[in-house]
């Protein structure tokens, strides 16, 4: 018998129609990603396509959430400018 690891995502999304990205956590981000360019997501509706230009890969859920909550703070933008995504 073997235990399924179920891990957890942090991602950024760059719009390629505007000049924005969107800052997210999920379990499944091909699930995810269809969502945003569907017009599922509130915030990302009307500035698709959206293209993932970013991910991390963590163990629980409460990690996620707390990378994501970086990097939407000063210092995660800031982390995120430096990678300078096309």
């Amino acid at each position: 018998m073997y235990h399924i690891s179920t891990m957890f995502y942090v991602y950024v999304l760059k719009s390629s129609t505007h000049h924005s990205r969107y800052i997210g956590s999920t379990q499944d981000i091909k699930k995810r990603l269809l969502e945003h360019n569907n017009g599922k997501c509130r915030y990302t509706k009307g500035r698709s396509p959206w293209k993932l230009v970013y991910k991390e890969e963590l163990e629980t859920r409460g990690d996620a959430m707390k990378r994501e909550k970086f990097l939407k703070s000063g210092k995660g933008r800031e982390f995120l400018d430096n990678l300078h995504f096309n």
